[in-house]
């Protein structure tokens, strides 16, 4: 099936120095106009090595109240793991078109899993810069092969093994998030699903751009997820709205970057805030990124936890199923 790649409008683009009309955002969006380049506080990065678990927990709280995000260093991910991840996947995205188009999204099919370009309904026609790939790589009984590569011939292999990793990172952050709204340490992995929490993979491929200042890569959201954990390349492009300001993230090598997603914001009944986050994109360097997306089973229903609520704490959000709650995000209809 055939995708409209932008790996394949920029190679065109590259040769006339502008863009098609379709990528260009409205001023209050382009990010030569609303980038802020002032000092600003930095993403919070938490060692969560530090055997003080109760400063981890902390640190980590407080950044998921106050910010949305935070960097986690000594992760227990090995470096060379993350480096086969990343090259498997670039491996993938330089294949020609036809080759990446076996992997493509069904027609028509509910699921976002596949290659492609569209997400989700586009404004005004408006697209973004980038091409994608998602497919689920946790638990297994709810992996479909047929959207993992086969060529680079390790691609399997190595996301087996990132996700073998990735477990213990996710218990780890699960874990404090919960303790750090005094709930029981297991409360928001089992609110989110337990055991049958589902790893969704994207990678994002955002190709040069020879007006970076007029587009954007993606536009400002946040993730329908529980968590995203996410390794970017070393071309730096992510950008936090934060006290009304759109700032870049610091890159840190092998560090992972942690969004808190709506469905954490949703269980904590607001008390820890999905991070409004986009994307920038890059002239001369293709931009990489390789979010992982903790999301329930879409049977799940998702609201606030009720040991968070009282007479003075009344639900702010709507119990609702997954499938139903990300149906009307990705179609931009209220909730």
């Amino acid at each position: 099936m055939a995708v409209e790649s932008v790996q394949a409008v920029a190679s065109i683009c590259n040769l006339k120095d502008s863009i098609p009309s379709e990528f260009i955002r409205p001023e209050i969006e382009q990010p030569a106009i609303t980038t802020y380049h002032g000092i600003v506080p930095e993403i919070p990065t938490i060692d969560i090595s530090d055997p003080d678990v109760e400063k981890v927990v902390g640190l980590m709280a407080k950044a998921s109240r106050e910010w949305g995000i935070f960097q986690i260093v000594n992760h227990g991910i090995p470096d060379d793991v993350i480096r086969r991840l990343q090259a498997v996947g670039r491996q993938f995205f330089e294949l020609p078109q036809e080759e990446k188009e076996a992997y493509a999204k069904q027609p028509g099919s509910q699921s976002i899993e596949g290659y492609g370009s569209k997400l989700q309904k586009e404004i005004e026609g408006k697209k973004s810069w980038v091409d994608h790939l998602f497919h689920k790589i946790w638990p297994p009984s709810s992996i479909n092969y047929r959207f993992w590569p086969k060529i680079p011939s390790s691609y399997r292999e190595v996301n087996e093994e990132y996700a073998k990793y990735m477990g213990e990172v996710v218990d780890k952050l699960f874990q404090g998030l919960s303790i750090g709204l005094g709930l029981e340490r297991h409360r928001l992995k089992e609110a989110s699903g337990g055991e049958e929490v589902e790893y969704m993979m994207k990678i994002n491929y955002y190709p040069p751009c020879p007006r970076p200042d007029l587009a954007l890569g993606v536009v400002a959201h946040t993730d329908l997820s529980a968590i995203t954990i996410l390794v970017p390349n070393e071309v730096p492009g992510l950008q936090v709205f934060k006290d009304d300001r759109w700032i870049d993230a610091k890159y840190i090598p092998n560090a992972l970057i942690i969004h808190i997603g709506d469905q954490i914001e949703i269980l904590s009944n607001g008390k820890y805030k999905a991070v409004l986050h986009r994307t920038t994109v890059d002239k001369e360097r293709t931009r990489m990124s390789w979010p992982v997306f903790l999301e329930p089973p879409s049977e799940l229903v998702v609201g606030p936890i009720a040991d968070l609520l009282d007479e003075e704490n009344p639900p702010k959000y709507k119990a609702k199923k997954f499938k139903d709650y990300s149906f009307c995000k990705l179609n931009k209809i209220p909730q």
